[in-house]
């Protein structure tokens, strides 16, 4: 199965529940809570996010927050065109008129006063004060605010401040379990049960290395790289090479390490 939708339900992506995650995601969306999903990158999150606003028949507004996003990036900006100053909804203030789901994916990537926004939308007010404009809009029921960070990234310089994470509750994601994980990459890629159990194997003994040669753990989305090149026809060595070595190191000793460990796994 490879159309990324949930049997039974057309057009929401698939996605793999691992907990209660879904569960807890609709006890949000119904009491009007915002979220934080917590998680490694690559394992599910914005998928996780997708699935969930389909499923509640909401529209998805998703940024990927960077270095350098302004308030006025998420509110809105006045425009100058044809002659004339327009203003210009920015994705929260679409998200809070339309009722939807706004996302915003990494948010300690953004700057901490562009974070300060969320404030009054992440409260009992559920308002979103438009400076420029003088409208202080207030968010529907069907509105969620949906933020997600990688907490392995956190450090002193970025963080959500104590202030910010206690507006949210919050679900904690990691790499599945591996018969969940070999589910997982057969259902996304169409490769044998077999083939998957050892990518899932391969995966893990990757992961161990993290914190020792390794900033970041193999990902399960790499898994599903992998297995993607293999299905069509890539030799596994080389499929390996490219979606689980190359991505997680540019230093030539530890891609030799790594390298090792792939052949080791692949002859198992």
């Amino acid at each position: 199965m490879n159309d990324l939708t949930q049997p039974g339900l057309a057009a929401v992506p698939w996605y793999q529940p691992v907990g209660r995650e879904c569960e807890l995601f609709e006890y949000a969306f119904r009491n009007r809570l915002p979220l934080l999903v917590k998680g490694p990158t690559g394992c599910g999150k914005t998928r996780f996010v997708a699935h969930m606003a389909a499923r509640l028949g909401r529209p998805l507004i998703t940024v990927a927050c960077h270095d350098d996003l302004t308030a006025a990036d998420l509110v809105g900006r006045h425009l100058i065109g044809d002659g004339q100053t327009l203003w210009s909804d920015g994705p929260l203030t679409r998200a809070v008129r339309q009722g939807g789901i706004c996302y915003l994916d990494e948010v300690v990537e953004a700057r901490k006063d562009t974070t300060v926004v969320l404030h009054p939308l992440t409260d009992d007010r559920r308002i979103l004060p438009i400076e420029r404009t003088g409208e202080e809009l207030r968010a529907p029921d069907d509105f969620m605010l949906v933020v997600s960070y990688n907490p392995g990234y956190q450090n002193l310089l970025k963080s959500l401040k104590p202030s910010t994470r206690q507006r949210f509750i919050a679900i904690s994601l990691g790499f599945p379990p591996p018969a969940i994980e070999e589910r997982i990459v057969v259902a996304e890629t169409g490769i044998e049960p077999a083939a998957a159990a050892r990518l899932v194997a391969l995966g893990g003994h990757l992961r161990r290395l993290k914190d020792h040669d390794l900033e970041e753990a193999a990902s399960t989305r790499l898994l599903v790289y992998a297995a993607s090149l293999m299905v069509n026809g890539c030799d596994p060595l080389a499929a390996c090479m490219a979606a689980l070595v190359e991505p997680l190191t540019d230093d030539p000793d530890t891609a030799e390490a790594l390298f090792e460990v792939v052949r080791a796994s692949l002859d198992e």
